[in-house]
């Protein structure tokens, strides 16, 4: 019976706390609070629950740690969901808690490529992308799909998604400008070989080949389609990316002639503008390229390593870079715009999770430990991460009990 009166009592002072103090004065004082105590005293009474539950409470903490939706600028990717519930799942991805789950299978192996928009998430199997919504309860493909994007006569090798168009490129050389929002479609010789890579951004898309070309196309109402520009890269072309200030972009090449493998040209006018790194041995092509600013992009690759690039400092030498610990290949990277980065292995679908300022990766799963797939393509929110195999795509799912450090 006194327990349950101290019990009263706390509540009650709690209470008195949370009414009389001023807002500001309450934001400073639970500003010093971790998480785990912000969540023992949201259990003082329902005026603390409902104050701590703000957004404002947590977004200290949130941009603080790894994939909350929140971006090195303050920008908030996901509003619709609580800060409270997404850093409780920022600390599973912290921790390796997650449920893997198989989404899809096919019999052949394949070269997939995906993308995640929003609730849909797109997946390339052979000449075909299909699209698929998400259910509602979380992370798993509902049965049917939702489009289909057709057109090639060979496998797709990248697409990439704008606000109304869906962009293929093809090992039979074409480009196909799909409508997102009808069937209309538009297809092009866009190389002599294989389109190895594609992006676009600003009503521009950027190719890469084979054929030891990057092209530049219009994709603006009154040029649709045209052609602008080809630059000769005299080595073949296995990525490319566009700044998001358009004003230039960037190609990987395979390293095997005596150029630069990372060169950025400008957009208007072609010009080489500058090579980044000096020391890349012979082989170490550039498998994939990720913008987070103007002037601040990750690379990787088969030389093992992934890079981080940061234009106001230098261009010669990277800020930043982290080994694969078995000396694998890295086939893919995404990154949270803050502090993580997800990269895919070439062997045994290990997929890894690395924070920006440690040296050591943060969590590793091997999602094939039987057969040597590499992952192909990776994609993630804040509560899944979705990776493409030749035969299989996965998902980890880490809306789980919460762990340990934060009970």
């Amino acid at each position: 019976e006194r327990e349950r009166e101290r019990e009263d009592e706390a509540e009650a002072v709690t209470e008195v706390i949370f009414v009389t103090l001023p807002e500001d004065v309450l934001f400073l004082v639970l500003s010093y609070l971790d998480p785990r105590s912000l969540c023992r005293l949201s259990q003082a009474c329902k005026r603390s629950y409902m104050f701590i539950s703000r957004d404002a409470v947590w977004r200290k903490i949130a941009k603080d740690i790894i994939n909350t939706g929140l971006t090195r600028q303050g920008i908030d990717l996901c509003p619709s969901i609580p800060l409270k519930d997404r850093v409780r799942v920022s600390h599973n991805w912290i921790h390796g808690v997650c449920r893997k789950e198989v989404l899809l299978k096919w019999r052949i192996n394949l070269l997939p490529w995906i993308q995640l928009d929003c609730d849909v998430l797109y997946l390339s199997q052979a000449a075909n992308i299909s699209a698929y919504h998400l259910r509602a309860d979380g992370g798993k493909l509902q049965n049917s799909r939702v489009a289909l994007f057709s057109g090639h006569q060979e496998d797709v090798c990248r697409f990439t998604l704008t606000d109304t168009h869906l962009i293929s490129a093809g090992g039979d050389g074409k480009i196909i400008v799909h409508d997102r929002g009808s069937d209309y479609s538009v297809e092009y010789y866009g190389h002599n070989q294989e389109v190895n890579c594609i992006d676009s951004k600003g009503g521009v898309i950027v190719s890469g080949s084979r054929d030891k070309t990057a092209k530049i196309w219009a994709l603006t109402p009154d040029r649709f389609g045209q052609c602008l520009h080809t630059i000769p890269t005299y080595d073949r072309v296995w990525s490319v990316a566009i700044s998001p200030s358009l004003c230039n972009f960037v190609t990987g090449t395979a390293c095997c002639e005596n150029f630069a493998p990372l060169r950025i040209w400008d957009t208007e006018r072609c010009h080489l503008v500058s090579c980044l790194g000096t020391e890349f041995r012979r082989g170490a092509g550039v498998l994939d390229i990720v913008y987070e600013s103007p002037f601040q992009l990750l690379t990787c690759g088969y030389d093992t390593f992934i890079r981080y690039w940061d234009l106001r400092v230098c261009s010669r030498k990277c800020v930043m870079e982290w080994e694969e610990p078995h000396d694998s290949a890295l086939y893919c990277i995404k990154t949270d715009k803050n502090h993580m980065i997800a990269s895919g292995s070439s062997y045994y679908g290990v997929v890894r999770l690395w924070d920006k300022r440690k040296t050591r990766c943060l969590q590793m799963f091997q999602l094939a430990p039987t057969t040597s797939s590499p992952v192909y393509s990776l994609c993630f929110n804040t509560t899944h991460l979705y990776a493409a195999l030749a035969s299989v795509l996965y998902s980890l799912d880490f809306r789980t009990a919460a762990s340990q450090s934060w009970k």
